[in-house]
Parts: C-alpha cells; sequence; structure tokens
C-alpha cells in the first residue's frame, strides 16, 4: 500500500508517492513499513511520535466507539426489560402471597429464560466483537518518514493516509498527493460518477477511491467526521428491522389488545361473581391471564438469532447485521461477481501473441514497463509481473514513466505513457480488446475462440498521440493479445450445484468478456452458462432490464452502474436478491441488494456497505448461511405456532369462562406444568434443529393460519370436558377433579399439535414427543408429584371421557390443518 521512488537505473530508492517520472523496470512490490525521506511537500513524511502524543492528548484522535454488538448493559436491559416480563413480574409477587411456591413456578422460568436470552447473546456479542478485530480495516499512515498500517481509532488530526484503489476513505480529509485519484461519493451524496481528485481537494470519510492513488491529510476526526456518525449505526448488532421480528412484534400487539379486555372481565368473574375462597380466586385468576403471554417466543427468536452469530462464526463469516442470516435464507436469485467470487484472485499468462507483425522481445518489453508503471496492481497486471519481472531480458536499464492511467472498470482499460531507452516517446492501453477494438475487426474473431475455452485476453494497444488526448483509445493500433487463465476455485461447483438444488437462481455479472465468462461458469456446472448477454446491448427500460436478466445467466462487460441497475430489475420482479463481490466496482451493487456479501479480503469499501463478510474468501461458507437463515425462519415459524396456539385457547378459554360464569379450571401449576412440556422444552430443540425448508413470506398470515384454529380446538374440548366433569363429579375435591380431567384433555391436544409440528419425523423428533408425553404421565402416576401439581385423576369414566374427547379434538386438528394447507399452500 506504500509507494517508492526509483532511480534512473532501475535501483530501489526509498521515497514518497511516485513522482512524475519513475524507472519502468523496477520492483515496485509494497512491502511494510517503509522508510519515507523528507521531501518538498511538507505531508511526505506525516507527523512524529511526538505530535501524535500531543494530539492524543488534546483528544484529536478518531475515537468513534465502532461496535459490532450491543453493550452487556444493553443486553441485559433488552432482556429483562420487556413488557411481559412486567406483567408476570407482577403476578408473580401476588402468587408468593397468596398461594404454595408450585403455583409460582410460572416466574421461576422466566427468570430462567430471561438468563438463557443474556447468556446467548452475550456469546454472541463476543463472537462478533472477535470477528470484526479480525475483519477490521487498517489503513495506511505516514508518521516518522515510515507508512505502516494502523487500527482506524489510532487515526489522528493531521495524520497523512495512504490511499489506493478499494480504499474507504475513513475521516474527512484534503488532498495531499493525487495520481489519477478517483474517487467515489455515491454512498454520501447519491452522485455515482467518480470524482477526480487533485491537491487541495476535500475528501471525505465513507466515500472510497475507485482509481488511482495518493495520500490525504485528515482535517476532521471522530465524531466531527462527515460519515462518523453513519458508520456508526450501520456497524452496531441489530435485533430488529426484520420480517420475522417485525411479524413477532405485530403479534404481540395484537395478543396485548386481546389480553387485557379478557384479564380485566377474569379479574372480575373470579373475584366479584363468584363467592369463593380470596386466595384460590387470586390464583385461578392469575393462572388464566399468565398462559396468554407467549412471554418464550421473544427469547426463543434471540437465542436462535444469536447461535446462528456463533455457528457461522465458527465459520469465518461474520454477520454485519443480523436480519442478514434471515435475508439470505428468503433470497431467491444470487448475483455473482466472476472475479474473487467464482475464481481465485489469482491469474496466470498462458501466451502473449504479437499482432501486425510486432516483434516480440519488443511487447515483453512494453509489458515489463506497463507492470512496473503501476505501484498498486490489479490481478491482470501483477500476473503480468510475475511473468515478466524488472530487471528481466532486456529490462537493466527500464524505461521512464512519464504519465500513467490506472485501471478503472468504467472504461476497462489502464494505460501508461514512457521514454524508451532512445529517447523515443511512446504511450500504450492495456485493455479489453472489445472495448478498445472496433466492432467487426478481424481480430476479435480469434479473440472469441480464446474466450469460448474460458480464457481472459487483453489486448495491448500503442496510442498514436498522447495519453490523455480525447479519444486516444478509438485510434490505438494492437500490438498483441495477452492470454490469461484464470484459476477456479475448487469450491465453487459445489456451491453453485447447492444453489441450483435450492430453486435458487445464479446470474454471474462480470466486467469481463461474457462468451469467456460463460466459459468459466460453464466449467463449474452452471445451469444456462450458455445464455451470456454482453451488457452493452443490455436494454435501459428497467422492465425490458427485468425481462433480459430472468432469461438469462451470465452477463459481461457491465459497468458498476450497470450491476446496480440490473439488482433494481430483478428486485423489481418481486426477486430477493443477494450479490457478492469484493471489488470496488461492486460496491452500489451491494449497497442496493437485499443482502450484500463480500469477500474478506476485498476492498474495504466492499466489506463497509456489505451485510456479511467472508473472512476466509470462500464463497463455499454461502450455503452456511443460507441453511442457518432457514433454519432460523423455519424454526421460529414452527414454535411461534406452539407459542400463539396457546395464547389463543387461553384467552378463548378465560371468556367462555366469564360467559359460563364458573370458576377457572386452571391453577397457574397446572398451565406450567403443560406448558412447560408442550411448548417450553419442545419449542427449544425445535428452535435449535436442522431445517432447510425455503423461507417463505407473511410470516404473521402463516402462523396465525394454523394457531387460531389449533387454539379454538383445544380450547373447546378443554372447556367441553370442563363442564361435563361439573355435571359428573359433586362434594367435596370436585373441583380438584374437573381440573384434573380438563387438564388431562388440553395436555393431549396439545401434544397433538406439537406432533402435528414436529413433522417431518425423525428419531429425535420422535423421542422428544415421547418424553413430554412420558415426562405427564410421571406426574399422574408418582404420588408426590399428584400433590405438588394437583393432579388426581378421578374414578374411570371421565379421565377415559376427556380422553375421548381429546381424541375427537385431535381428527378435528388434523382435518383443520390439512385444509389450510390446501388453501394457504403449506
Amino acid at each position: 500500500m506504500t509507494q517508492r521512488a526509483l532511480d534512473s537505473s532501475g535501483e530501489q530508492t526509498p521515497g514518497s508517492p511516485r513522482p512524475a517520472m519513475i524507472d519502468a523496470g523496477a520492483e515496485l512490490d509494497p512491502v511494510h513499513p517503509v522508510e519515507l525521506p523528507p521531501s518538498g511537500h511538507p505531508d511526505a513524511t506525516g507527523l512524529t511520535t511526538a505530535e501524535v502524543a500531543e494530539r492524543v492528548a488534546r483528544g484529536e484522535v478518531n475515537d468513534v466507539p465502532v461496535r459490532s454488538s450491543r453493550s452487556l448493559t444493553e443486553i441485559v436491559r433488552a432482556n429483562v426489560f420487556t413488557r411481559f416480563n412486567l406483567i408476570i413480574g407482577v403476578l408473580w409477587v401476588i402468587m408468593l402471597f397468596v398461594a404454595p411456591i408450585q403455583d409460582s413456578l410460572f416466574g421461576f422460568v422466566i427468570v430462567a429464560n430471561t438468563g438463557i436470552g443474556i447468556i446467548q447473546e452475550w456469546r454472541a456479542k463476543k463472537t462478533l466483537d472477535s470477528l470484526a478485530v479480525i475483519g477490521e480495516a487498517k489503513p495506511t499512515v505516514r508518521r516518522d518518514g515510515v507508512a505502516a498500517e494502523i487500527s482506524t481509532h489510532e487515526i489522528v488530526l493531521g495524520d497523512v493516509v495512504e490511499l489506493g484503489p478499494g480504499d474507504k476513505v475513513v475521516v474527512d480529509g484534503t488532498v495531499a498527493e493525487a495520481d489519477s485519484l478517483e474517487i467515489d461519493e455515491s454512498l454520501l451524496t447519491g452522485e455515482a460518477d467518480p470524482v477526480l481528485k487533485r491537491a487541495g481537494d476535500p475528501v471525505m470519510s465513507g466515500s472510497f477511491v475507485v482509481a488511482g492513488g495518493g495520500a490525504f491529510t485528515a482535517t476532521k476526526v471522530g465524531r466531527e467526521a462527515y460519515a462518523a456518525q453513519l458508520a456508526e449505526e450501520a456497524s452496531r448488532f441489530t435485533l430488529v428491522h426484520s420480517e420475522l421480528r417485525s411479524g413477532i412484534s405485530t403479534i404481540l400487539k395484537y395478543v396485548t389488545w386481546m389480553m387485557v379486555p379478557t384479564a380485566i372481565g377474569l379479574i372480575i368473574s373470579q373475584l366479584v361473581v363468584k363467592d369463593n375462597n380470596f386466595k384460590d380466586s387470586v390464583a385461578r385468576t392469575v393462572g388464566g391471564i399468565v398462559p396468554m403471554i407467549p412471554e418464550g417466543l421473544v427469547l426463543l427468536t434471540s437465542v436462535a438469532f444469536a447461535i446462528g452469530v456463533v455457528r457461522l462464526g465458527r465459520k469465518q463469516c461474520l454477520v454485519q447485521e443480523l436480519p442478514a442470516i434471515e435475508g439470505l435464507a428468503r433470497v431467491d436469485v444470487v448475483c455473482l461477481d466472476k472475479t474473487g467470487t467464482l475464481t481465485e484472485g489469482g491469474m496466470d499468462i498462458t501466451e502473449v501473441r504479437p499482432l501486425n507483425g510486432s516483434d516480440e522481445a519488443y511487447v515483453h518489453q512494453v509489458l515489463r514497463s506497463l507492470g512496473s508503471s503501476d505501484p498498486r496492481p490489479n490481478a491482470s497486471l501483477q500476473a503480468i509481473i510475475d511473468a515478466y519481472p524488472a530487471g528481466g531480458e532486456g529490462g537493466e536499464r527500464g524505461w521512464t514513466v512519464t504519465d500513467a492511467m490506472p485501471f478503472s472498470s468504467a472504461r476497462k482499460y489502464s494505460g501508461a505513457a514512457f521514454t524508451e531507452t532512445d529517447g523515443t516517446p511512446s504511450a500504450w492501453l492495456l485493455g479489453a480488446p472489445d472495448v478498445l477494438l472496433p466492432d467487426g475487426d478481424g481480430t476479435l474473431t480469434e479473440i472469441e475462440h480464446l474466450n469460448e475455452q474460458g480464457l481472459r485476453v487483453l489486448l495491448l494497444a500503442r496510442v498514436r498521440g498522447e495519453l490523455d488526448a480525447p479519444g486516444a483509445a478509438d485510434g490505438a493500433v494492437p500490438t498483441a493479445l495477452v492470454v490469461l487463465e484464470q484459476r477456479l476455485r475448487p469450491d465453487a461447483g459445489e456451491t453453485l450445484a447447492y444453489f441450483a438444488q435450492q430453486n435458487v437462481a445464479t446470474k454471474v455479472i462480470s466486467g469481463d468478456n461474457a462468451v469467456s465468462v460463460g466459459a468459466v461458469a460453464g466449467k463449474l456446472g452452471l445451469a444456462g452458462a450458455e445464455n451470456t448477454l454482453d451488457a452493452r446491448r443490455m436494454p435501459t427500460d428497467p422492465d425490458e432490464m427485468a425481462t433480459a436478466m430472468e432469461e438469462n445467466a451470465v452477463f459481461g462487460r457491465v459497468t458498476p452502474q450497470q450491476k446496480r441497475d440490473m439488482v433494481a430489475a430483478l428486485q423489481s420482479r418481486g426477486h430477493t436478491v443477494a450479490m457478492t463481490g469484493d471489488g470496488v466496482n461492486d460496491v452500489l451493487a451491494l449497497k442496493d441488494a437485499d443482502i450484500g456479501v463480500s469477500m474478506g479480503s476485498g476492498s474495504e469499501a466492499t466489506r463497509a456497505v456489505a451485510q456479511i463478510v467472508l473472512l476466509n474468501n470462500s464463497f463455499a461458507t454461502l450455503p452456511s448461511v443460507v441453511a442457518e437463515g432457514r433454519r432460523v425462519i423455519g424454526n421460529i415459524t414452527r414454535v411461534a405456532t406452539l407459542f400463539l396456539t396457546k395464547t389463543v385457547y387461553s384467552v378463548l378459554l378465560a371468556i367462555l369462562v366469564v360467559c359460563f360464569q364458573v370458576e377457572y379450571p386452571f391453577l397457574p401449576r397446572h398451565l406450567t406444568l403443560l406448558s412447560t412440556l408442550t411448548i417450553g422444552v419442545p419449542a427449544f430443540f425445535l428452535a435449535l434443529a436442522p431445517n432447510k425448508e425455503r423461507a417463505q413470506p407473511h410470516f404473521v398470515r402463516r402462523v396465525m393460519r394454523y394457531a387460531i384454529p389449533s387454539g379454538v380446538i383445544a380450547a373447546a374440548a378443554t372447556f367441553t370436558t370442563y363442564l361435563v366433569a361439573r355435571h359428573h363429579y359433586a362434594g367435596p375435591g370436585a373441583l380438584e377433579a374437573e381440573t384434573s380431567a380438563a387438564t388431562l384433555t388440553l395436555f393431549l391436544v396439545s401434544m397433538w399439535v406439537l406432533a402435528i409440528i414436529a413433522r417431518p419425523y425423525t428419531w429425535w423428533r420422535i423421542g422428544l414427543v415421547a418424553a413430554m408425553g412420558l415426562g405427564f404421565l410421571i406426574v399422574l402416576v408418582v404420588p408426590w408429584l399428584q400433590d405438588f401439581f394437583a393432579l388426581k385423576l378421578v374414578g374411570t369414566t371421565m379421565p377415559w371421557g376427556a380422553v375421548g374427547i381429546a381424541v375427537a379434538a385431535a381428527a378435528l386438528l388434523e382435518f383443520s390443518w390439512r385444509l389450510v394447507g390446501r388453501r394457504f399452500g403449506a
């Protein structure tokens, strides 16, 4: 990331950024730290250690707290101080005074659940924080004549920060040195065109370099920087703003509306209308209110997300925003950038073909000089440097660079101008043949054959006039073809196959030649790889573009703005789009996609805007993220149905009790037992189980379609048993016998709901359901547990009658679930 001057002999000498003329035959590999000598520019060597210490003491340091997660205090507060915890806490205190301890068990369960939630989120926080440190960008800063990487928060006012392609501007500043420096400020201003910066121009934090290089002096740091607040907010660990979380919030809002009037009616009914023992009435009133609250639903959602973060963290996947796990599970189109995703970053030159009778040795010298002209080579130029290193054949004296044009993904080529050994001036371009050559040129046919083999071809062309002359590329003379072979990622084929199996459409979008990209994709087994389209012929109308996107799988010669437009076109058709990339040309599309995925080795700008960063640079990690998202969404949908079935039957039972003016059939201990066995324990296991079902939209509707009929059937069956038992039993102990019979029916119906939700069955799911049934059976047969939970079946007629009603309700449940499934879809 540093720049060094070279003397005319080609020997390396320390220096500040590359001056106007350097020896093109010299070695330019970056080394850290690099000593920088004094020069005419006051910023050349940066601040001294004493100056840095003085600024730190004055607080002029970039100390914006960029956090990847909530603090421990925030985690505790979010898990403890909830609306429902407040309600349950009040009821718990009341029960501790008026009833035996077994009627207060629900309070201890809430304490345990809250503790579990805090611990799991704390684990997720530590995982996120450790990964964020690994993935943190480290800008290069000059101090005491040395250029070295430091953490962003260590930058002080007046520091000289170096810039190269893909680097993010981390604080506000003024350009000190510029070498064809082009900065994209679209993330701040919305203006997509890069801005050419010269010495003295301002730069804003949040922008990033798209071409060229240079350095700037920090003028605003910390919270004073333009984008500091935005960066802080964007990097926070979030548990909200997802369909799942907002859906649960909506459900809880409706539950509150239902619960308040029902609870008031129940209180009046039990305490005023019925002339019972006061403490018993209070206990049964609380027993009616507590199960209305789906208190474990929010907890399990948080735990499922938190465990997802920990699991992905073990695979070196940094989730910068928690809902990204959920979002990727909903994705139905994945847009891939070829370079760095399907292929590894490096390339190898397989052949150089001189054109128009060009001398091969001379072509090699041009390539060697071009390679040495750019201190920040991209992958293609690095391959040329590797094949034609400085100081090699014919390179002892070298050529001198007089001008340079860094590569830009918008123009598709780079260039440099030289003074050759004999004093002859020459200017050269290196880039996409189909951009530099006119349509119909015979060389394009030769290139097409190479592209069909999956090879990448660059054209070396000589500029007739000045390098920066208008239309210089139009009159360039073809001199040689540089044929490059790309290194395929060994795991890319399996990943593409995974997406195909999951019915996720894959689109390969690249700045390279479409045929070449299609051949690479074909080698990896991408379905539809033969359907290629040159983006220069892509329709501009959004609807027509969306059609072209759906009909083709591979797109070449795509500009950064087109990538953004393509994402928008797919989204206009209702697709949920994920975009992967690692280059600065991917930033705009990553920002606009529903889910942006960046490689850990990608540019600083791509990592900043992506929701997910693959720190191991492995595209093969994506299926794990998709699977984790599907596990979270699918399982939370399952357990939400369990929780809300309980809420529905609790509200309906309370309404029926008020309408029929009878005692509420249950004490809190009964519903604590039922909730633990039919919801709490099984929901915890189901929420963390593997689940490969594709995520479906409309979470609230899907849950309520099943929860409402299930809750209605459970309430009707339970209250029927209760009314029958009231006519069957009489005398002392009648209420306890009636409660036991009603509890048996409610347990069996709730178990059947659990059995339906646990499908498709596996050995552990069957074992889970059986274990819950066995737990209830133990309570019924062990004397001290009978006494503890006040459950004792009296006689045989009524208990078997309760079982019969439960069986009828189970049959009705099966019918209603299948009806809902056929009518609305599973």
